[in-house]
């Protein structure tokens, strides 16, 4: 019900249940954690959930009623302000309740997406709230209506003053909004449209099996393989997920022709000209800037990702390396898993040595369950920390399975979960992140943790084990992203022209794949199709840049830190807990940083360059 977006890694979509004390126990002995989903719900079943349903029925019929058609009159009279704040403030609290049970029917169904049980009860709440806020519709078409001198004499009220952040963002939509009864139409046939592709697509990828050797494993451990030391495992696991990718190409490509068809029909009606005019806009970054970051990168290629894999390949005694061992663990890497509470102590050894209060937060989501970490058959696959609702806390999603990478993943789902709990008090309406800064806290719990660690590891090999692999997690956070909107964008385009065979989409890919990664990367037949598991293609198009855009600024916002007198840590948290309440230019002035500076890319782009210049003088 909200329009800004929320900075989840990924649209969530399932339900667990609530971890016994037997597991819990486990965790403390090294098992994986399974989150507590009673915070919201007791279960699928739990009556809360049918109370809360049918109120929500009643409070959005009763909002209906009580201000449809009256909104510009009432605002323009004495006290309108007053009003009007009275309305929003019901309007938020309907939107928090909506949150609370669409945020456990998703969560409950990332824990196991291909259950017949789960997958239809998330089916039956979503289309429980999609029917229920269609009594909302009006509210923003018609708040928009209001004469702009009259919402400014209004919001001088100080109750409606607190929701000017809200309002002004809500009313730069206006040039996009529809007749209502046409906006009413887009809004419930979503359930029939976008969202039932998005579940067919979610279902689809968890129940997809690779047959790797005698195993037949799901995604997850399949692409955990493609990291794995020993070179015929990976080889195996690449051709299996070719394989499978293969079979099912028919279903994805349908997929993403019909979402991109979807796309481009909203985009036409409203008046959008480019084809990610729309996320721009609903992440209140300027048109320009996003393109001035993509062309700094993609102009970067050279210097940062071919010239990383080159190197890589020396190492490996190859002129080329194979696209399944393009995360190989470098041959002079430490063996062996990192456990779980090790994990754990890293990530929150490196916050607390930055804040006591951003430890303590994100402490909380192992002490209270808020993390559902182990690998199972049916899991959404890739990890993501869910706001819920402000009401609530956040849940963090992962995969774990022992590998720095892993630990580094851990950093930085917590470092959406600290930055969501901090935002959390400017409520339901202005909480949510635009996704100019929506990785920002989470890159920077990454780069903590790097830093910690490079900062306790001596020996010179692992030294340049422990660089490499931040050089290649910051490749797969700009280059690989960059070039994921250059797909995006070049399919989303030609989609236009008609209906992409999987064949066409896989020249796309494998064409902006082999700009980016370069000639040390020999790509072999069958990736062609690994377009195909990446979620935000389909949850969220051209969601992919933010990744790109918080890396740069990160590497710009701890270059200030390193350099910072006291009190960096308390401007940082300071910019965290503003949530949507502020533009990110605004945000970013208190550290003497513009994204509007062309020169701003290039000093973030440059830190990669100076690590691959290190790691080239180690070698």
């Amino acid at each position: 019900m909200n329009s800004r977006s929320t900075p989840a890694l990924r649209k969530p979509s399932t339900q667990r249940k609530p971890a016994s004390k037997k597991a819990l126990a486990k965790s403390k002995s090294g098992k994986l954690p399974e989150w507590n989903l009673a915070d919201l719900y007791s279960g699928i079943n739990a009556p809360e959930i049918t109370r809360d349903l049918e109120k929500l029925d009643k409070e959005c019929v009763a909002f209906e009623t009580d201000y449809k058609g009256k909104l510009a009159e009432q605002t323009a009279r004495e006290r309108g302000g007053e009003w009007l704040a009275e309305a929003v403030r019901r309007y938020e609290a309907i939107d928090d309740l909506a949150g609370r049970l669409g945020s456990y029917a998703g969560l409950v169904h990332a824990g196991d997406s291909v259950n017949p049980v789960l997958t239809k009860f998330y089916g039956d709440v979503s289309e429980r709230l999609t029917n229920a806020s269609v009594h909302l519709l009006f509210f923003a078409l018609e708040l928009n209506r209001v004469d702009d001198a009259v919402i400014e004499r209004a919001m001088q009220a100080p109750e409606l003053a607190h929701y000017r952040p809200w309002i002004e963002d809500l009313r730069k939509d206006k040039p996009y909004q529809l007749e209502d009864r046409v906006e009413q139409l887009f809004h419930e046939k979503s359930q029939s449209g976008y969202s039932a592709w998005n579940r067919l697509f979610d279902q689809t990828i968890s129940g997809l099996r690779f047959k790797v050797g005698s195993r037949d494993l799901a995604i997850e451990p399949t692409l955990s393989l493609l990291q794995d030391r020993a070179a015929g495992k990976r080889r195996a696991a690449g051709q299996a997920l070719a394989k499978t990718f293969k079979a099912n190409e028919r279903t994805f490509a349908l997929i993403t022709n019909t979402l991109a068809k979807d796309k481009e029909i909203s985009d036409r009606w409203r008046g959008f000209q480019d084809v990610a005019d729309s996320r721009h806009l609903n992440n209140r970054v300027e048109p320009e800037v996003v393109d001035a970051l993509v062309a700094s990168v993609r102009a970067a290629y050279p210097r940062l990702s071919h010239r990383y894999y080159q190197l890589k390949a020396r190492w490996f005694k190859k002129k080329k390396l194979a696209h399944w061992d393009r995360n190989a663990p470098l041959p002079f890497a430490a063996t062996g898993s990192i456990g779980w509470p090790d994990a754990r102590n890293m990530v929150l050894t490196a916050y607390r040595g930055f804040s006591p209060e951003m430890a303590s937060i994100a402490e909380r989501f192992f002490t209270d369950c808020w993390i559902d970490a182990p690998v199972r058959p049916g899991k959404a696959p890739g990890a993501f920390s869910h706001p819920t609702t402000p009401s609530a806390h956040p849940y963090v999603l992962m995969n774990y399975q022992g590998k720095p990478r892993d630990v580094m993943t851990l950093a930085h789902e917590l470092g959406h979960g600290v930055h969501q709990v901090l935002a959390a008090k400017n409520g339901a309406l202005m909480a949510p992140t635009p996704l100019t800064l929506a990785e920002t806290a989470s890159v920077f719990g990454e780069m903590l943790t790097f830093k910690r660690l490079l900062a306790e590891t001596t020996r010179a090999k692992q030294r340049q084990a422990l660089l490499a692999g931040k050089v290649e997690d910051m490749i797969n956070t700009v280059v690989r992203q960059i070039a994921f909107y250059t797909f995006e964008r070049a399919i989303h385009t030609e989609r236009r022209n008609g209906e992409l065979t999987a064949e066409r989409i896989g020249e796309i890919w494998l064409s902006v794949q082999g700009e980016s990664l370069g000639p040390a990367i020999d790509i072999r037949p069958g990736y062609e199709n690994f377009w195909m598991y990446i979620p935000h293609f389909i949850h969220s198009p051209f969601y992919v840049y933010a990744y790109a855009f918080g890396d740069c600024l990160v590497n710009s916002l701890y270059a200030v830190y390193e350099h910072a007198q006291a009190g960096f840590a308390e401007r940082y948290l300071a910019m965290l807990a503003a949530g949507g309440t502020k533009h990110y230019s605004e945000l970013l002035k208190p550290f003497g940083l513009d994204a509007k500076d062309p020169k701003f890319w290039e000093g973030g782009l440059s830190v990669i360059a100076g690590m691959i210049d290190e790691l080239e003088e180690m070698s």
